[in-house]
């Protein structure tokens, strides 16, 4: 990982060197195993056939907690074609919509299946490193692409690192267009203050790293790593939710102002909520805010 020393404290300080897995299949076969823990993506196949005219195998494919179909793709080391694969796999799999909706109803149920965020699509690669040439290339595409870098410490510790993450610029459905169309007039009537909130909300949240992709759900915005930290609900008449991944039980909660909905339905993902009316909430929440995105 770049720059990033790990050290075992115990006899003394010994480093852990770094190492990269001895074949790639160790590195899909953890993810895999732990996709959700590790990349916030339910897994979903590995190995996906692309059928004989198309002739590849998708290494895995997942749905993340939005909704997005996600492709992930491995490489053990530097390998400048982890990329177009990617691309190559993520074309095919937008040709294919039926075909993952019934996979999806098939391992995660009909009410899943019909959620299916087509609008965000992404493809995460997981490497033993990028080159500059890599990081410029996905910021020239037109699609969501995460790249990861990945290292084994020892035996018992991996690291994922972000080198880039990008939001594609896919164009919206239609409907989406009429509704966000229909939201200006009804933003206008809202309250100013609740209007100059949320703004600031997403100022604040977008400046917490040069990693952090916005997803428009239906029902709320989410800002995202690999894994969302936020998710920023329309604002009510007089308040702005926010449900965080920052752990409920290790923050002091505060009556009216952050509450643990572990368990509880809500729009978003994250147990941990906060109810914004100011822009004094606003200060008080940024450290919640940034206890989140180091959580993600």
């Amino acid at each position: 990982m770049s720059g990033l020393k790990l050290f075992n404290t115990k006899s003394g300080v010994t480093e852990v060197a770094p190492r990269l897995a001895e074949v790639e299949g160790d590195v899909q076969d953890l993810i895999e195993a732990h996709m959700e823990t590790m990349v916030g993506v339910r897994f979903l196949a590995s190995e996906y056939s692309t059928g004989p005219v198309h002739g590849g195998r998708i290494d895995s494919l997942g749905i993340d907690e939005n909704g997005a179909p996600v492709i992930v793709e491995y490489k053990r080391a530097t390998d400048a074609g982890v990329i177009n694969q990617g691309l190559f796999y993520l074309s095919w799999l937008m040709d294919h919509k039926a075909e993952f909706g019934h996979l999806v109803r098939d391992r995660l149920g009909a009410a899943v299946a019909a959620q299916v965020l087509w609008s965000a699509p992404r493809l995460i690669c997981v490497a033993g490193d990028f080159t500059r040439y890599d990081v410029h290339a996905v910021r020239e595409h037109r699609r969501s692409i995460d790249l990861v870098r990945y290292r084994f410490f020892g035996n018992e510790h991996v690291g994922l690192e972000t080198v880039a993450s990008v939001t594609g610029q896919t164009a919206a459905p239609r409907a989406a267009r009429r509704r966000r169309a229909a939201e200006v007039p009804r933003a206008r009537r809202a309250e100013g203050a609740m209007a100059e909130l949320t703004a600031a909300v997403d100022e604040v949240l977008l400046g917490l790293g040069d990693d952090i992709t916005k997803v428009e759900n239906r029902t709320y915005r989410a800002y995202q790593r690999l894994r969302n930290f936020a998710c920023v609900c329309p604002p009510q008449q007089t308040k702005l939710l926010v449900y965080l991944k920052a752990d409920p039980t290790k923050v002091d909660l505060v009556p009216g102002f952050t509450r643990d909905v572990t368990g509880l339905g809500h729009h978003g993902t994250g147990d941990l909520e906060a109810r914004l009316r100011t822009d004094r909430d606003l200060e008080r929440a940024q450290e919640l805010f940034r206890l989140s995105y180091a959580a993600a």
